[in-house]
């Protein structure tokens, strides 16, 4: 069931909403989500592109999945990662509008 905007959050609501904003708070997971914004990667793919180790890339999608941005599938031998719903498309697409209006 979806809450209207306007009901009261309780504590432990705000809490878990301030730990998603703090993830949002890194660069690196924020151009690891942008690049996954029009599909899924590997982490080859991620690093060539973001000019990053894979071991950093790594890290950063654990972070990333743990806080439920993205989510990831096994096709063969390499694993695939990609958004994990349309919110987080909305997140960054409504990020983006913000920063650009003037």
């Amino acid at each position: 069931m979806q809450r209207e905007d306007s009901e009261p959050m309780s504590e432990n609501e705000l809490i878990d909403l301030a730990e998603l904003f703090k993830v949002f708070g890194d660069s690196t997971r924020i151009r690891i989500l942008y690049y996954l914004y029009n599909g899924e990667r590997n982490v080859s793919e991620i690093s060539e592109n973001l000019g990053l180790n894979q071991s950093a890339v790594s890290h950063q999608l654990k972070i990333l999945k743990t806080s439920k941005l993205v989510a990831s599938r096994r096709a063969g031998k390499s694993m695939l990662y990609s958004l994990a719903d349309e919110h987080v498309k909305t997140i960054i697409s409504t990020g983006r509008e913000h920063i650009e209006e003037k």
